[in-house]
This record gives structure tokens, C-alpha cells and sequence, in this order.
């Protein structure tokens, strides 16, 4: 039986066709809203969090803005108004009824702050009517819990922004990017030997550093939510500083890099590192050199780095929708979950 999960993978390539054809259009009209701002916050909770850590190191090592992640209780909780003036505050939900990033975004806007909200709820939904700028995302109805499509759409956008706030890109390299992801889905790599080497392990390291991390941090929440694992997601310099003392023959590494990137070569000396101590190292993306230094890899898209994470978290999401059949879990509706999660 096929999974709803398996099936919105599967819609990926679609949707992020149809995303880029509806918001690439519109990147004067970030350009507008930017122009007077110098730096950003972004706005979000759990999956969309992951995306907005994609956000940061994008628009900071492409876009040379100075980035953020917000901390949404000085809002809600504390209620302190702060100084936004000069900041282009971005609020990133999935289904756009969020109250606590609505809420955050009205007051970032009260603060001071030019506004632009990324959801896949529509124009009508209360986070793009509260944004200065809607970029709302055509990933379509998402019915499993665990996110995919609206995620990779969501990076999307955020490529989109970055480049109205002039990022030193080519668009033609995020146009490859449907082809890529749905290349991945139908050539993921050994899916299978990570699928066996995780069934009898209580959690799992997932690393990768820079714009890799996002996919890092994603991957690791999907298995989390899904599969059950204690799955954390660190960077590999974070990783190094510690935590690596926890990953043992019980504990493996999954190891994240796009390929021709800067981090490429310390992810490669990690997943050394990790088998030479007996450990095993699973790998996504990275090419040739970072597959041969682990213990199974999965694949990574043909692309360059900025856009790599769009395609780098295919894999992870198929790895952790094969394991959760595995485990005897359905990954459409994970225990103790909802599709839109309200926080105080």
C-alpha cells in the first residue's frame, strides 16, 4: 500500500514547478519591499524552522543581508516591543493559521519592520493577509502530517527572496531544480541499507554544516516524528565540540553535504572519523568522496549548493517514510500529532 507520505514525495517535482512558475514573477516585488531594510528575521516553528535556518544562510552568504531567527515568546509571551526599523521580517507556515507566527508577524510590523509571509494557506489565509508581501507556495492539500512538499516548496520561496534582495545567483540553476528532486525520487541510492542498519537502533546523529544544515535539522525531525528515533540534528562543527561522543556502534551518523560545497570536505572527515571509531556513517548527497568514506550512501541532486537542500532532503524523507513501514509505523499520522500545531 502506498503511503500518503510516499505519494506528496512523489508530487514534489510538480509542485515545485508550478511555485517557481507562480513566484518568479513576483521578485520585484521583493526587491520593493526590501530595499528599504537592511537585514532579516525570520519567523517560524518546527518544519518551517528548518526552512527559515535555509533562509539565514542563504540570503547571508549569497544576499550579504544579515539574518535572524526569531524567538516568537518576546512577542506572544513577554510582549516586548523591540526596534525593527530597517529589519525585513519573514514568517514562514505551512497552512498560514498559525496564530503564534501570525501574531509574531503583526507584532514584528508594529515593531517597525516591512513584512512578508511564506505559506502554502492561500491569499486568503491570516498570515499572508497580515504580510506587506504573500508568497504563497502551490504545493497543493498536504494530507499526511509529516511535511514534505510544502517544505521543499517553502525553500523555494526562500530562493525566490533571496533573489529580490539580490542574491548572487542564476536563476536558470533554481529552474533545474524540479528535474533534480524528481530524479531523486525515482534514484535515492541504498535506501535499503540504511533502512536496515536504523531498525534496531534507539536514535541516529544527522549532521552537516552551512546551507546543508537545514537538510540536517529537517531529516532529523522527519525521523523523529515519524519513525520515533532520538534523531539530533547538529551542525558538524557543533558536533565536533562534543556531541560527537555519543555516536557509537548503537548510535550511527547520517551525514548531509551537497556536493562542490565548502563543507564538503570536513563532512568527508567526519564520516572517517565516525567509521575508523567503529561506527557507522550514512551519507546523502556529497558525490563520490563523501560516499566512499561512509558505510551507505544515498544520493544528492546535480546542482549547486545554494539550491542543493530542495533536493538534498528527498532521500531523508524517503529513508524515513521506508523505516517508519519498517517499524511498523504509519507515517501519515504519527502519535500525538496534528497538521497545524497551535503554541501558546
Amino acid at each position: 500500500m502506498t503511503t500518503k507520505m510516499r505519494s506528496e514525495i512523489a508530487e514534489q517535482p510538480a509542485a515545485l514547478r508550478a511555485t517557481l512558475d507562480s513566484l518568479l514573477p513576483r521578485v520585484g516585488e521583493v526587491r520593493a519591499v526590501g530595499e528599504r531594510t537592511r537585514q532579516l528575521l525570520f519567523i517560524a516553528r518546527g518544519t518551517s524552522d528548518n526552512a527559515a535556518v535555509y533562509g539565514r544562510y542563504l540570503v547571508e552568504s549569497h544576499a550579504g543581508r544579515l539574518a535572524a531567527l526569531a524567538a516568537p515568546s518576546i512577542a506572544t509571551t513577554y510582549k516586548r516591543k523591540l526596534d525593527l526599523d530597517g529589519v525585513l521580517a519573514v514568517a514562514i507556515s505551512q497552512s498560514g493559521r498559525t496564530e503564534e507566527i501570525v501574531e509574531t508577524l503583526a507584532w514584528a510590523k508594529d515593531c517597525g519592520a516591512a513584512t512578508v509571509g511564506i505559506t502554502n494557506g492561500g491569499e486568503e489565509s491570516p498570515l499572508a493577509q497580515a504580510a506587506d508581501v504573500a508568497l504563497c507556495t502551490v504545493a497543493g492539500e498536504e494530507k499526511a502530517v509529516p511535511a514534505t512538499k510544502t517544505y521543499t516548496t517553502q525553500l523555494a520561496a526562500l530562493a525566490v527572496l533571496a533573489l529580490g534582495l539580490g542574491a548572487d545567483v542564476d536563476v536558470a540553476e533554481l529552474r533545474r531544480v524540479p528535474e533534480a528532486v524528481e530524479k531523486l525520487i525515482t534514484e535515492p541510492g541504498d535506501v535499503e541499507a540504511v533502512v536496515e542498519g536504523l531498525l534496531d537502533k534507539p536514535g541516529v546523529v544527522v549532521s552537516g554544516r552551512g546551507l546543508a544544515f537545514s537538510t540536517a535539522l529537517e531529516t532529523a525531525l522527519k525521523l523523529k516524528e515519524a519513525c520515533y528515533l532520538h534523531a539530533m540534528g547538529l551542525s558538524y562543527a557543533d558536533l565536533l565540540h562534543g556531541p560527537i561522543a555519543v555516536v557509537d556502534a548503537d548510535t550511527p551518523a547520517l551525514l548531509v553535504a551537497a556536493e562542490n560545497s565548502p563543507t564538503l570536505p570536513g563532512t568527508v572527515a567526519l564520516a572517517e572519523r565516525v567509521v575508523a571509531a567503529g561506527a557507522a556513517a550514512y551519507t546523502i548527497g556529497g558525490g563520490h568522496a563523501l560516499a566512499q568514506a561512509g558505510t551507505a550512501a544515498l544520493n544528492g541532486p546535480d546542482l549547486p549548493e545554494w539550491v542543493a537542500p530542495m533536493g538534498l532532503i528527498v532521500p531523508g524523507q524517503l529513508l524515513t517514510e521506508a523505516l517508519a513501514r519498517r517499524l511498523g509505523i504509519d507515517p501519515d499520522a504519527p502519535r500525538g500529532l496534528n497538521k497545524v500545531t497551535q503554541t501558546d
